[in-house]
């Protein structure tokens, strides 16, 4: 079994049921899957890719990147998707690290001359030239390649030094896809909401290949401009799942109600949900909103609350089926209800490790279990919460200090959009807090009044030193507040 095989049998079940929306336009099981055969042809015939060759896919959101992933996968290679947001130079590395010499993407004049510049030998395949793809209906679709084989490079984003591509096989992905579909409970009347890049690890095994190898429907938005728009997009085509980020809850939280959306449950991910923007926003729209939690190195899904019963707000919650969580001390032993220490994991869905970096690769796996460098705690109900990333956690005067905390007191201050606090060395103390906070649309905050509320909610110890407020907070594509820009900004 692998993903490409996967996808054949799907579509051998209702080839002529729509599997796509992008705006007016639909697309069925079949067009997409004859679209994938032709493009698998076009790589192994004139592209000359083999099975196990890495071939990368730079595109935006839109219809072709679902036959340009299954063709690349039909073609037995290994996709490695790129985030599109990246310049020529950043998207070199990955090609150069990768040993990647095909490239699907859409028509970069702009780009190509820098492309080629860095990588001679590199073949670009724009997706504008599949209009001139010949059907290939005598094209195997299901390669021969196992649950053991490579299916999927993802290239981590690169916080600290260069990114490095997380290795997943078709059985990482395959078991991942398998334990979110009993969790979220899809079946194949549902429609996912894709807003989210699909280039990300999240949307890619649930975004995309969940619906379509259940037998659901992707509602690709085809317009990210204005929050009524996409919700417009999405009530027409009856989407039942949303996947988000806190940024969009929280506009949706603040915003007039629309009347009934049509979604079943909506689920954050990529960054923290503020405890105050679930909860007005399930107050306000009856919805669930579930938080999870991933990271790529784990294709990507490990914990996710509840969708019946018991949700606890600030908690990433339980871990999915067929995934073990733990928590551990630096010495590898598992802590109990309530200590603090590393979130590891462990199951099918854990990475083979990092392509070409075996030393890399050795400082996160210890005793089979995957070390997530992200600080937290289980309570006695067996939920998981983050208090924050390992390399974020402050010490001050020699006591633990968690950003996390601060910024859900932050939160709850009236007026705050956005809030994110980093360390900055103290000669006294070790470290001391800095925060940095944008207002809501309208709102003047006053930096007094703010210090005295954080301080009426935490200890001395934990209160930030300085409060900046800037007009907005930096983020990447998937709206993860880039902390090292605020660290560069804190050192000016």
């Amino acid at each position: 079994m692998n993903l490409a095989s996967a996808f054949a049998a799907s579509v051998g079940k209702r080839p002529e049921k729509i599997a796509l929306y992008w705006g007016e336009s639909e697309f069925s099981y079949g067009a997409l899957f004859a679209q994938s055969c032709a493009v698998a042809a076009e790589l192994a015939g004139k592209f000359g890719v083999k099975p196990g060759d890495r071939v990368a896919l730079w595109l935006k959101n839109r219809p072709e990147f679902i036959p340009a992933a299954f063709g690349v996968l039909g073609a037995g290679a290994v996709l490695a998707p790129i985030n599109n947001f990246l310049k020529p130079a950043e998207v070199n590395y990955i090609l150069k690290d990768g040993g990647i010499d095909v490239l699907v993407t859409e028509d970069l004049a702009a780009h190509a001359p820098a492309l080629l510049a860095a990588r001679p030998q590199l073949k670009i395949f724009p997706v504008e030239d599949w209009a001139a793809l010949k059907p290939a209906s005598a094209f195997d679709p299901r390669p021969p390649r196992s649950e053991q084989d490579l299916a999927v490079i993802i290239y981590t984003s690169g916080t600290t030094g260069q990114p490095k591509g997380a290795m997943l096989s078709h059985g990482n992905l395959l078991h991942n896809i398998e334990s979110c579909r009993i969790v979220l409970e899809t079946v194949d009347q549902d429609r996912m909401a894709v807003l989210l890049p699909l280039f990300h690890s999240y949307m890619l095994t649930v975004g995309m290949f969940l619906p379509l190898l259940v037998g659901g429907t992707l509602v690709l938005v085809k317009s990210l401009h204005q929050p009524r728009q996409i919700l417009q997009e999405l009530c027409l085509r009856q989407a039942t799942i949303l996947p988000g980020i806190p940024s969009l809850y929280r506009t949706l939280a603040a915003a007039p109600r629309p009347g009934k959306l049509p979604f079943r449950i909506c689920i954050s991910g990529s960054a923290p949900l503020p405890v105050q923007v679930l909860k007005e926003f399930e107050a306000k729209y009856g919805i669930p909103l579930i938080e999870g939690y991933g990271l790529s190195e784990a294709s990507p899904v490990v914990a996710k609350n509840p969708i019946h019963g018991v949700r606890k707000p600030g908690s990433i919650g339980l871990p999915i089926p067929h995934v073990e969580m733990s928590v551990q001390d630096d010495s590898g032993k598992i802590l109990g209800v309530g200590e603090m220490g590393e979130l590891c994991v462990r199951g099918g869905n854990v990475m083979r490790g990092y392509w070409n970096a075996p030393e890399e690769t050795a400082k996160v796996f210890r005793n089979g279990w995957l070390l997530t460098g992200d600080v937290g705690y289980r309570d006695a109900d067996g939920y998981y919460y983050i208090t924050d990333r390992k390399k974020d956690m402050l010490i001050v005067n020699g006591i633990n200090v968690y950003p996390r905390e601060i910024e859900e007191a932050i939160y709850q201050f009236p007026g705050v959009r956005e809030a994110a606090v980093i360390g900055v060395p103290d000669p006294r103390k070790g470290e001391r807090p800095v925060a940095f906070v944008a207002a809501t649309d309208g709102a003047a905050l006053d930096e007094k009044a703010l210090a005295q509320f954080i301080r009426s909610k935490l200890a001395d110890f934990k209160a930030p030193r300085q409060i900046v407020f800037l007009p907005a907070l930096p983020r990447n594509a998937l709206g993860k507040i880039l902390k090292t820009e605020l660290r560069k900004l804190a050192a000016k």
